[in-house]
């Protein structure tokens, strides 16, 4: 029988003994977690500036979460088995048939009705600022009909910085959930890659309202000849061309 994707029992129960050690060692700030579903499948989409991300989120939302997360954590005897025992989802971010099966799995849970994150940027942002974001989950959740939940990180670079193993403790940070992003609303919008752009351009707005953060308009790692910022709540778009999905719903940790 082939092996369970996503999130499992070990996580509710890491969860559970983990979550009050994280109360002590950090301040972590919680807003808008009233609006998460208490069942169906959702999609979370938060920014990423830090390492601690994917594990304070895990920590604080009261339902089980999958993750997408680097193929390289496999290659590592200290999390090849502990982070997809904990929900992570491992991803071959060189496209084909390899980030494929991560795809596939990502929908299973998604049809499983849970919830899924995925970090609408693909990696972790080195500077700070916020950057357009990919179309995947758009996809995603048009694919699966469930709406898509912006999530604003900050101060997580605070506790654990780029290039920092260990996490400072004392420090504060803050985690907003952001309104429900519903799939249906761009439904008929044309052509479907426009409709996808459309709907990540928005998550992006709602990131940068929650953050604060500089925005940019072009992929993490692209330069730009200027800033500019995303689209508004109901999404101005330009007809770009349709990407490759698989590199479109990669994610680094």
């Amino acid at each position: 029988m082939a092996e369970r994707p996503g999130a499992s029992k070990l996580q509710s129960r890491t969860r559970a003994v983990v979550r009050p050690l994280a109360n002590l060692a950090w301040d972590v700030e919680r807003v808008g977690y009233e609006r998460l579903p208490d069942d169906g499948p959702a999609i979370l989409c938060p920014n990423h500036i830090s390492f601690l991300d994917s594990a304070l989120l895990m920590l604080t939302v009261p339902r089980n979460i999958s993750f997408v997360g680097k193929a390289e954590y496999m290659d590592d005897w200290k999390t090849k088995y502990l982070f997809p025992a904990l929900g992570m989802i491992p991803i071959d971010r060189s496209g084909g048939s390899k980030s494929q099966a991560a795809l596939d799995a990502a929908e299973q849970v998604l049809k499983r009705g849970e919830l899924f994150g995925i970090y609408p940027e693909g990696t972790r942002s080195r500077d700070g600022d916020l950057y357009k974001g990919r179309t995947g989950p758009a996809r995603l959740a048009m694919s699966i009909g469930c709406p898509i939940f912006p999530v604003g990180i900050t101060g997580t670079d605070d506790i654990q910085p780029i290039g920092s193993n260990i996490p400072k403790w004392g420090k504060s940070c803050r985690i907003e959930i952001g309104r429900a992003i519903r799939p249906e609303r761009y439904a008929g919008r044309g052509a479907e890659h426009l409709a996808w752009r459309s709907m990540i351009d928005e998550v992006m707005f709602e990131i940068r309202e929650m953050t604060g953060q500089t925005y940019h308009n072009v992929y993490s790692g692209e330069r730009e000849d200027e800033s500019a910022p995303p689209a508004g709540r109901v999404g101005t778009v330009a007809d770009e061309p349709v990407p490759d999905r698989q590199l479109e719903l990669a994610a680094a940790g």
